[in-house]
């Protein structure tokens, strides 16, 4: 288990690498090509050094690599667009949360930018309703009980972050996000029934996307290997190898990136799939939910 940095620059080289060896070109040769010593060449490709989204550009260009969405995407993964402002050259952007990195730690805004250029997002949640499907009262209601008491401004920020990772959801290629619900989720009352209220309606209205697939597991279903608790696998276009597990802790995100683990969780995500509702299932299952929430607000 490492944290998100350490993931990326992995997973940048090995990309990078793979691309060198189709050209049929050494490091050596890479490494000419570009102006650099071998060593570099070698250190970024096993991940021991962070390469700058100008490094990456040079080195695509070296490979002829022209496909707009894998340089995006490569770029991406140098990080320098969440953690820091790059270094202007070709290749060089950075992503909304930038404004953000004086108030939500690193592992935060690596998660923010591996969701931003996945192409789909499996989460299993136990507890609380996924960020990517919360409204804005529910996510304030989370945060303040989250974080204890933390100042207005403070749950402001934290809110409208939340609010701005769901453009995912409403971009031109949306990320395709297929969600597994414990029934635990629904019916807890975060932030009392109004709020939950709102809450259910909205999974509704979200489920109801093309994009969004939801699951309930009901209590009715018994134990299940989604007890060991909630975790998120993130895909990313044509690069299966570049597939994470994210695993959420209170203060940090771990991040799983071996064959063997993205083999285990992708398998427990497949079979909990099989043993919650289906899709319209689970819709049903939460408007029945929500009709109950709506007669006992009913004076």
């Amino acid at each position: 288990m490492r944290y998100g940095p350490a993931v990326r620059r992995r997973k940048l080289g090995a990309e990078l690498r793979r691309q060198r060896e189709l050209t049929g070109m050494t490091s050596r040769q890479a490494a000419d090509a570009v102006g650099w010593h071998q060593s570099k060449v070698s250190r970024i490709e096993t991940g021991s050094s962070g390469a700058k989204p100008a490094d990456v550009a040079r080195l695509l260009d070296a490979y002829r690599v022209s496909d707009p969405e894998l340089r995006a995407l490569l770029g991406a993964l140098c990080g320098a667009d969440s953690t820091g402002p790059g270094d202007g050259g070709s290749g060089s952007r950075r992503g909304w949360w930038y404004a953000y990195r004086d108030l939500l730690p690193s592992a935060y805004l690596d998660f923010i930018s591996l969701e931003s250029e996945a192409s789909r997002s499996r989460t299993l949640e136990t507890t609380v309703v996924p960020g990517l499907l919360q409204t804005p009262a529910y996510a304030r209601a989370v945060t303040r009980a989250a974080l204890g008491d933390p100042p207005e401004r403070q749950v402001d920020e934290l809110v409208r972050v939340r609010m701005a990772r769901q453009s995912v959801l409403r971009r031109p290629r949306p990320l395709e996000l297929c969600a597994i619900l414990d029934e635990a989720v629904l019916r807890h009352e975060v932030g009392g029934p109004e709020v939950m209220a709102g809450q259910l309606g909205h999974l509704l209205d979200t489920g109801r996307l093309s994009h969004v697939r939801l699951h309930v597991l009901p209590f009715a279903r018994g134990n299940h290997i989604g007890i060991t608790g909630p975790f998120v696998i993130f895909s990313f276009p044509r690069i299966a190898d570049l597939d994470v597990v994210v695993l959420d802790h209170l203060t940090s995100s771990l991040y799983l990136e071996r064959k063997e683990d993205l083999r285990a969780y992708g398998a427990a995500f497949t079979t909990l799939r099989a043993h919650a509702l289906s899709h319209e299932e689970s819709l049903d299952f939460i408007a029945e939910i929500a009709a109950g929430h709506a007669r006992t607000r009913t004076p």
